[in-house]
């Protein structure tokens, strides 16, 4: 398993990038980045229901659903504002300098997260390396976009 997960999870991030720069483009042929990311969510929609109805046993009672912190339904208002962000960027940046600025944010917020365990996650205090890591990957992305005629 451990190289299973973090297999699984950079096969993941490939897959945002290249999700990611195909809507992108769908959005510029469409001219509304809007628009693109209602497709792109639609489409994600029908397909995790259709997985949902393949793969559930079963569903959760209404006391278990009554039971959920209001604002954790609210996800899904933080995923369209990230994606149509990354749809109407890419454009303008390109994908490889927009995502390695969105692994940034991305990595710094995980990290505080981890820090005080929101949403109920597993605890990783910040330490020293952690701070160290984090200078050294955005001295990563400064290195990365250095050279870009965009100034990015």
């Amino acid at each position: 398993m451990w190289v299973l997960f973090p297999a699984l999870a950079i096969m993941a991030g490939a897959i945002i990038a290249v999700q990611a720069a195909m809507n992108a483009k769908l959005g510029e042929l469409l001219k509304n980045s809007i628009l693109a990311t209602s497709i792109a969510f639609l489409l994600a929609c029908l397909v995790t229901l259709l997985c949902l109805f393949i793969t559930a046993k079963e569903f959760p009672k209404y006391e278990d659903i009554s039971s959920i912190p209001t604002y954790l339904w609210f996800g899904g208002v933080l995923s369209a504002f990230g994606v149509g962000s990354f749809y109407f960027l890419i454009p303008k940046m390109g994908v490889g300098i927009m995502m390695s600025f969105a692994l940034t944010g991305q990595l710094i917020l995980a990290v505080i997260a981890s820090h005080f365990g929101w949403f109920d996650q597993p605890v990783k205090p910040m330490n020293i390396k952690t701070l160290i890591g984090i200078i050294l990957m955005i001295f990563g992305i400064i290195l990365i976009n250095w050279s870009n005629e965009n100034g990015y």
